[in-house]
């Protein structure tokens, strides 16, 4: 390995490290963010050093396996807990969690990540407004191979927590879906699956 490839390993994996405690201490769930935060504290402007995804999410559960593993275990539980409960109150838009929480990664002040398909976008927003829920609404994109899909993204509290609600067409079930073209397929989990990761660690506390 030639020296200035050497030079920019070290420089990731010391990118990678920092961002996992500004992800872990300051609540950033936003890898790009935490990700540039870190290079400038470091004073580090090669593009070519910077880490992946993968690499911080690594040093992000190390750390947390070393600083924290009861409370971050806890937090996530009662994240999940949350979540499951906003998935079978909305069961008939048929959720999936997504995130963060989904992850396992989540900070202290991450919110709650869903995926939604109604038959019709307003189903959502008519659900809610029939229980007086308050929400604030934005429009997004997620993409899908090549294309992008327009979505709507509907943000409230649920008991307490921050979620929001990204609400797709029907038709995108099927699709692998990503935040961004060259970004990674989002992981997510229905109802049975969220239940069935709460079920396990219970019994492994």
């Amino acid at each position: 390995m030639s020296r200035k490839n050497t030079r920019q390993t070290g420089t990731r994996a010391r990118i990678a490290a920092a961002a996992a405690r500004l992800m872990a201490e300051d609540g950033i769930d936003d890898f790009a963010l935490a990700k540039r935060k870190a290079a400038r504290q470091l004073g580090a402007t090669d593009a070519q050093a910077l880490p992946t995804n993968d690499e911080i999410e690594a040093e992000l559960n190390a750390y947390r396996a070393l600083y924290e593993p009861e409370e971050h275990a806890e937090r996530i539980a009662e994240l999940r807990g949350i979540a499951l409960d906003a998935m079978c109150a909305l069961e008939h838009f048929r959720p999936y969690l997504t995130g963060p929480v989904l992850k396992g990664t989540a900070g202290p002040y991450a919110g709650i990540e869903l995926q939604l398909f109604p038959e019709s976008p307003k189903d959502v927003e008519i659900y809610l407004l029939d229980r007086n829920i308050p929400y604030a609404t934005q429009e997004g994109r997620r993409f899908s191979g090549d294309r992008a899909h327009a979505v709507s993204v509907l943000t409230l509290a649920w008991r307490g927590a921050p979620l929001k609600l990204s609400v797709y067409d029907p038709r995108d079930e099927r699709m692998a879906l990503k935040t961004s073209q060259a970004g990674r397929v989002m992981d997510r989990a229905g109802i049975a699956e969220v239940g069935a990761l709460l079920r396990y660690a219970a019994g492994s506390a």
